[in-house]
């Protein structure tokens, strides 16, 4: 897969993180779908490095999708721990 397919499958991974974990979030609109992104990259490079899936597969592969959404889900919650409470 290319750098442009990462990142809108990290666009599309945020916005199922961000289904999967409703709520308000610091960093709004942009800041989850930044975080998205960057969430698709961490999960598709811990696939390739450690679970032994190459990232090279196609764009509609289930692990890959599993590892975006999955690299979006902990940058998600690990960015409302740290910043969640700046708002207030």
């Amino acid at each position: 897969m290319t750098i442009i397919s990462w990142i809108i499958l990290g666009l599309l991974a945020g916005a199922i993180a961000k289904f999967l974990l409703p709520g308000r979030d610091p960093g709004g609109l942009i800041g989850t779908t930044l975080i998205g992104i960057a969430g698709a990259f961490i999960g598709g490079w811990i696939s390739a490095r450690w679970m032994d899936h190459p990232i090279t597969k196609g764009f509609y592969d289930g692990a890959t999708w599993a590892a975006a959404v999955g690299g979006s889900l902990v940058l998600l919650i690990a960015y409302r721990l740290l910043f969640g409470h700046s708002r207030d």
